[in-house]
């Protein structure tokens, strides 16, 4: 079982107090993770906060660019994994997102790794995309995005038509370190699912019920088989957020506390219910969260990914960071 933890690259406001932390601080985060024995860290890709962000704030979140921050801590690191949780395709230009992540993983020594999804707020789309598309359709993109990075990463020379996009005659070099590139598909749907089992190196849902991670990781293992790929080569990494107590309710007292519970209110319509957000996340004491580990790797998980934890201080941040590799990391191995 792998393990790996989110930083605030875009989480202001969602998880974390604005004024969470200071660009430095991302770095000094990852460096700490690694010592502890984590495998990776990961950061969200956010533009602008919503609007339930906006009326509960009134100083504006700070979002850093993913990848730059990435970049910056493959430097200040040796052997820590460094990855997108999720990065949104519809926000970006394929072609140069391509770019980046060749160089990123190049420069890293093949230690990036990028998941990606259609984004948690459609109002972050358009406001983003404004009015260069009629109807634009994010799945459409996503999907345009995603066959021009596969195409970039694998043709000498790659061309493209498509109804967001267009290319004609890239030699594009060079190509991503890791062959293949581990590339995750987010989100929790079915489509989602099925992507991930015909072209992702991994899946990287949220969280869910454990009986419904349990019930899509079934559906993920018959699709790839049903296109002959080996379904063991394909990382099943839900994200989970992450708060330990002393005791049980000690945990659930703080982690309603938290800003994470807005965050998961909020993104309801995404068909996750807030009312499971406690038993369906690593939320408890050491005890409870090591048994839900041992459950879930029954199921099939083998990484709990970019775990989002439910503080407000960079003292609780690296306190829980310390608490989990100390006290349920090795119990879970």
């Amino acid at each position: 079982m792998k393990y790996s933890v989110c930083l605030s690259t875009g989480y202001e406001g969602l998880a974390f107090p604005v004024n969470f932390c200071a660009p430095q601080d991302l770095v000094r985060h990852a460096q700490v993770a690694e010592r502890l024995g984590f495998d990776s860290v990961w950061g969200n890709d956010h533009i602008t906060p919503p609007r339930y962000v906006r009326e509960h704030f009134d100083a504006s979140p700070n979002f850093y660019d993913v990848l730059i921050a990435l970049a910056m801590i493959a430097q200040a690191t040796t052997t820590l994994r460094v990855g997108t949780a999720l990065l949104v395709v519809p926000n970006r230009e394929p072609v140069y997102l391509a770019k980046q992540a060749f160089t990123l993983d190049q420069m890293s020594g093949g230690r990036f790794m990028m998941a990606v999804g259609l984004g948690a707020y459609r109002e972050e789309f358009e406001a983003f995309v404004g009015h260069r598309y009629e109807k634009p359709h994010r799945g459409k993109m996503m999907a345009e995005g995603l066959e021009i990075f596969r195409r970039l990463a694998t043709e000498k020379v790659s061309s493209f038509d498509g109804e967001y996009y267009s290319y004609t005659d890239i030699e594009m070099f060079p190509k991503p370190k890791q062959d293949p590139f581990p590339l995750f598909i987010g989100g929790h749907n079915m489509k989602a699912v099925e992507r991930a089992a015909e072209i992702g190196q991994g899946w990287l849902p949220g969280w869910r019920p454990f009986h419904e991670i349990a019930e899509r990781i079934e559906a993920l293992h018959a699709a790839a088989e049903k296109i002959g790929r080996d379904p063991k080569s394909i990382e099943v990494a839900p994200q989970f957020s992450l708060l330990i107590g002393k005791t049980q309710e000690e945990a659930e007292a703080t982690y309603m506390k938290s800003g994470l519970v807005a965050h998961r209110v909020s993104l309801a319509h995404t068909g996750r219910d807030p009312a499971y957000q406690v038993s369906g996340n690593l939320v408890g004491s050491p005890e409870t969260i090591i048994a839900k580990i041992h459950e879930l790797k029954a199921m099939g998980v083998d990484h709990c990914a970019a775990m989002a934890l439910a503080v407000n201080s960079q003292e609780e941040y690296l306190e829980q960071l310390h608490w989990f590799s100390e006290e349920i990391m090795p119990h879970c191995a």
